[in-house]
């Protein structure tokens, strides 16, 4: 199984929002073949706790123009790293220490990755 159309669009457009707002190390993986509750996690950082929330701003914007609500939203208040569900999509975005302490990438790391049109740019710092 691999991640739907609609779930790539999704993962597609936050990744370009998480990139206009400069985030760093953006990828996405298909984790539809591990998990049944989603088909895809996008993961991005950000040096700091007012950019995580000016990138999660962001990708709700253009999701939400997209036509998708998240059907839940966790960590906004700290925003050290927020999780952003919608359904089909899961997007992590975190601070740069939280990104290198819970390393999300190596957890998933056996899933394929999604590949990203070249006008999403990891902003590496």
């Amino acid at each position: 199984m691999t991640a739907t159309d609609h779930a790539t669009e999704l993962v597609v457009a936050a990744a370009r929002a998480a990139s206009d707002k400069l985030a760093s190390q953006i990828i996405a993986f298909d984790v539809s073949d591990q998990l049944a509750i989603t088909d895809a996690f996008l993961l991005a950082s950000a040096p700091n706790e007012r950019q995580v929330q000016s990138i999660v701003d962001e990708i709700e914007d253009k999701l939400r123009g997209a036509g998708a609500k998240p059907l839940r939203r966790e960590g906004q208040r700290e925003g050290r790293w927020v999780l952003l569900d919608y359904g089909d999509v899961v997007v992590h975005v975190q601070h740069e220490e939280e990104r290198q302490f819970y390393a999300l990438e190596r957890l998933w790391r056996d899933c394929p990755t999604i590949d990203l049109p070249a006008d999403v740019v990891s902003h590496e710092r």
